[in-house]
């Protein structure tokens, strides 16, 4: 019986790092990309008033969030797509953050952030499902 307690600690340390790395991986490829973009020209640094350089960072980082909540489903010890779920809520909860902050700030046009926080859910779970066909339940 003694051995029952270490190991529901031992999943939820496990589920908690689920989470968490695939919240860091999103952020780490979501800011080197930025800087990549910023450094090589691609991306001017500052506001970002063109559609095209606004419709590229939302494509990447739809894809580096589909790759976050398929790390996320890899690394959950069991109810894969809880854990998806609940990065999911932290994106979107982010990205309802970032309209906020960032309305009156005139960094560009107000759709963007928007489409951020839109997708956020989405993408995280669709990286999820991919997971789940790739490999199956469990």
């Amino acid at each position: 019986m003694t051995d029952r307690p270490a190991a529901a600690l031992w999943l939820y340390i496990r589920s908690l790092a689920a989470v968490l790395v695939g919240f860091s991986l999103i952020v780490m490829l979501h800011t080197g990309t930025d800087e990549l973009m910023h450094s090589t020209g691609v991306i001017p640094r500052g506001a970002m008033w063109n559609p095209w350089h606004n419709l590229l960072a939302l494509a990447y980082r739809c894809l580096f969030s589909v790759g976050g909540g398929f790390v996320t489903a890899w690394l959950a010890p069991r109810a894969r797509m809880r854990h998806v779920a609940i990065l999911a809520v932290i994106g979107t909860l982010g990205g309802i953050a970032g309209v906020l902050l960032s309305w009156d700030l005139n960094l560009g046009p107000r759709w963007y952030p928007i489409a951020l926080a839109i997708t956020a859910f989405p993408a995280v779970w669709l990286g999820g499902r991919l997971y789940e066909k790739r490999y199956g339940l469990r």
